[in-house]
């Protein structure tokens, strides 16, 4: 619902579908695989780590970038895994998760009626995050089933109002990993016009069947006008800890830090130290988690293969995108909220992610970051679909 004295900006944005596909599970006791948070514990030593802090009086404000131990660990995390050379003090901005770093970055770099690239379908809060900077959205979908980036209609979405484009890869809510190629294009185009690339890349270590995450920040060209965001969330399991950063050129966190400070000021600062310890954990945590969330998404692909439901290519992310079309769905919104009562098992409608629903109508996203034991049982009930 939504309240007639909210702004007309935000006025589309009313009720997350998330918390409304959430309802629905409980009222059917259905299988929730609408919403991306894991149902399993992070690291038991990053929790140690937390407790430790809390307990040793770090309980008040944190420095207004973040503690100095997470801001060196972001910056050794990046270049280690990457090779991106950062200044801890000067190009690294701590954020109360992601979602505060993409608003608070577009609140920063949009001036009302800016134009702001980005492919659908998206992750729901920018859209949001773009009406609150009184910006303006101007979209490319790609294309399903095979997720190909339409490189020339984003090249024509561009205009004299464009500023910023907004990149998400791992992408939410394909699953889809960019290439290198489709990268050097989007690079390209930014550069040509002098666009600010903001680059969520939150899943960036939940990359699967051997292909690697190349953060755009990496391309020539790219490092002085690319804003790269990631967070505790997705890698360590922690959702809850709400904890994020964005690295990138001084002048650009500059200005982020700007609006940063008065929207949240500063995060918890006794988790600080245990998303630190966590940027500094062997590879072996690093792929190994991959490895399981590679092993779960390969149990929901069979499960929806098994009755006849296509899935789009997985790449990485927590997600995977099934066409209903061939069971008679037209319109997908429809059936997400039949879902939980009928077959038992929650998705979401990856038409609310888009601007232009129609060529997504029967597309349905699902969450395999769950427990083996959920997803077999989400797995046997949507064999209701074959049945008569």
């Amino acid at each position: 619902m939504t309240s007639d004295r909210l702004v007309h900006r935000l006025r589309p944005f009313g009720t997350s579908v998330f918390a409304e596909m959430t309802q629905r599970a409980l009222q059917f006791d259905a299988v929730n695989l609408g919403q991306g948070f894991p149902d399993t514990e992070g690291p038991p030593e990053m929790v140690q780590v937390a407790q430790e802090s809390l307990l040793g009086g770090l309980n008040q404000y944190a420095p207004a970038r973040g503690l100095p131990v997470l801001r060196e660990a972001v910056a050794t995390h990046q270049d280690r895994f990457y090779g991106i050379p950062l200044d801890p003090d000067q190009q690294v901005l701590v954020t109360v998760g992601a979602t505060e770093a993409i608003a608070a970055t577009l609140i920063a770099l949009v001036e009302p009626g800016d134009e702001v690239l980005m492919v659908e379908p998206y992750y729901d809060s920018y859209a949001a995050c773009v009406g609150m900077a009184g910006g303006v959205r101007r979209t490319v979908q790609l294309r399903f089933p095979d997720l190909t980036l339409d490189v020339e209609a984003l090249r024509a979405a561009v205009t004299d109002r464009s500023r910023v484009l907004l990149l998400n890869s791992p992408h939410n809510p394909s699953g889809k990993v960019f290439s290198r190629e489709e990268l050097e294009a989007v690079a390209s185009l930014a550069i040509e016009h002098d666009l600010v690339v903001v680059s969520d890349e939150v899943y960036e270590h939940l990359v699967f069947d051997g292909l690697v995450h190349v953060p755009i920040a990496t391309l020539p060209g790219m490092a002085e006008r690319t804003l790269t965001i990631s967070s505790v969330g997705k890698t360590f399991s922690f959702t809850g800890w709400k904890t994020g950063w964005v690295t990138g050129p001084a002048n650009l966190i500059d200005a982020v830090a700007a609006v940063k400070q008065f929207l949240t000021f500063v995060g918890a600062t006794h988790l600080q130290p245990a998303v630190a310890h966590g940027l500094s954990m062997p590879d072996q945590f690093f792929t190994g988690f991959a490895a399981q969330l590679q092993a779960k998404r390969d149990l929901v692909v069979a499960a929806l293969t098994e009755v006849g439901v296509p899935v789009s290519p997985c790449q990485g992310t927590y997600f995977v995108i099934a066409d209903f079309a061939g069971h008679g769905v037209e319109d997908a919104v429809d059936f997400c909220r039949r879902m939980p009562e009928e077959l038992g098992v929650v998705g979401v409608p990856v038409s609310v992610f888009c601007d232009d629903p129609a060529p997504v109508a029967s597309l349905v996203r699902f969450a395999f970051c769950k427990r083996e034991d959920v997803l077999r049982e989400a797995a046997r009930r949507l064999h209701r679909l074959s049945r008569p």
